[in-house]
């Protein structure tokens, strides 16, 4: 099984989704005149603002959701996992990957702002089943898309991060391999079970607190690493360009080289044009959906050019000799060990449980917008809900058990199966966004806080559910 799960993931990221992420990343580039660019200081900006209505989502908040499911185990394992196997090449194509990737972040997000649901009062909702439904008319479209979300955020990576999060602890000589994976498998499992009881607003509150403290914690012990061996700065840049740029080695052994690792490990990290995070992006109440789409954006750069940057340097700059035992924890721990000796491990054994957690806590908090749009647009009975969550919390003790290779080829299949569906969708539908976001221009050149009206994009207000009555 988990040979076969490997090569559908090979095929599914080479050719398959290589071309797509790459051309519709930069088709969106070029339509939004690399917005992701030239508007960087407007999104930090933007980030900053308030929302309209007390007890309302910010754009803030929201930020900090996407984020939250965008950081967590990726950012340290995988990002390990590339560089230890594709070699340290994948680091640029991480960041090419995250530049491009911002443009289909921009432009999904905006769209789940303009076809989301909900009123001022009670708060908005939405995300690509929402505009594959509004916009398409294509109601079984959307729910297969619903339905790979379900079981990428619910199953694939929760079972992955479960699993990444237990490999942390294999350094420590208390570890066993037949009993220690299932008792922190249960322990995170009865932790993630007390917060997401509490439904998605608790989730919220709690990565809006848990994600800005950690990843800043996190990019400053990487500086001190780095910083401890900058004498080796010149040569770290030159190993990663002549490594991306060695097209011999990459097209001799595509699939396993590192431009395919780094789209992979990329990918699963920042999720740009996966369709995720508009499921967050369509909960903040802004003035005018380009806002949030400016926002999100920034998240695919918090992500890959900060917290993946600083992993991947943090390892190369290191010197430690990449092995592919060393693949994933041990190689990130033994790199850190130069620096912090003993206590190294430790502190990537705590990043990676606050990783992990809120990482669990964000994929969820998007599960629950997909079984609301699969059950009539509102969120299923208590019952229901409980008995969901508790199998939700049994994924995380099965995840801490299974195969390191199966753990990864799952999430990578139920992700790309997510990428296919959003990326032609939002291509074809992408019109409204280039439309909204000259609007928003406009307005900004106006010296006015940009407010969105339908009929100044040419659309019709009846066709939309939250902005229908501007």
């Amino acid at each position: 099984m988990v040979n076969v799960l490997n090569t559908i993931d090979s095929y599914l990221y080479y050719p398959v989704l290589i071309i797509v992420l790459i051309a519709g990343g930069l088709y969106f580039s070029g339509r939004i005149k690399f917005a992701q660019i030239r508007l960087f200081g407007e999104s930090v900006r933007v980030v900053m603002e308030k929302p309209e209505g007390d007890n309302q989502v910010s754009s803030f908040q929201a930020l900090m959701v996407s984020t939250a499911s965008r950081v967590g185990t990726g950012n340290i394992i995988g990002v390990s996992t590339a560089v230890v196997l594709g070699g340290p090449g994948a680091i640029f194509w991480m960041w090419l990957l995250a530049i491009i990737g911002g443009a289909s972040a921009f432009v999904e997000s905006t769209l789940a702002q303009i076809y989301k649901h909900g009123d001022k009062k009670n708060g908005c909702y939405g995300g690509p089943g929402y505009y594959i439904e509004s916009a398409l008319h294509k109601k079984g479209l959307a729910t297969l898309f619903v339905l790979f979300l379900i079981a990428t955020y619910a199953f694939g990576f929760n079972l992955l991060c479960s699993y990444n999060l237990q490999s942390t602890f294999a350094v420590y000589d208390f570890y066993n391999e037949k009993t220690t994976p299932l008792i922190i498998g249960i322990v995170i499992a009865i932790l993630v079970g007390i917060c997401i009881m509490g439904g998605g607003k608790k989730i919220v509150k709690v990565t809006g607190v848990l994600v800005p403290f950690m990843g800043a914690a996190y990019v400053l012990i990487s500086l001190i690493v780095i910083i401890a061996h900058i004498k080796v700065l010149p040569s770290v840049f030159v190993m990663i360009f002549s490594d991306a740029f060695d097209f011999k080695s990459i097209f001799s052994g595509v699939a396993g080289s590192c431009m395919v690792y780094g789209i992979k490990r990329g990918l699963y990290s920042n999720e740009a044009g996966v369709g995720s995070a508009p499921n967050a992006a369509a909960s903040a109440m802004v003035s005018h959906p380009v806002k949030q789409g400016l926002v999100q954006m920034l998240s695919v750069y918090i992500d890959t050019l900060l917290i993946c940057t600083a992993t991947a340097l943090m390892c190369v700059f290191s010197g430690v000799p990449r092995t592919a035992d060393s693949a994933g924890a041990p190689y990130v721990q033994a790199a850190i060990s130069t620096v912090f000796g003993k206590y190294g491990p430790t502190f990537i054994t705590i990043a990676m449980l606050m990783f992990a957690f809120t990482t669990l806590l964000g994929n969820l908090y998007y599960v629950d917008n997909a079984l609301a749009f699969l059950n009539h647009k509102k969120m299923p009975g208590k019952k229901f809900m409980t008995c969901w969550r508790i199998i939700c919390c049994l994924v995380v003790v099965v995840g801490a058990v299974i195969p390191m290779d199966a753990a990864w080829a799952l999430a990578d299949i139920t992700m790309g199966g997510m990428a296919l569906i959003n990326i032609p969708v939002c291509i074809a539908i992408g019109g409204v966004v280039y439309k909204a976001l000259d609007d928003y221009m406009k307005q900004k050149k106006a010296g006015l806080n940009p407010v969105f009206h339908a009929r100044d994009i040419g659309m019709d207000p009846s066709e939309l559910n939250f902005w229908g009555d501007e």
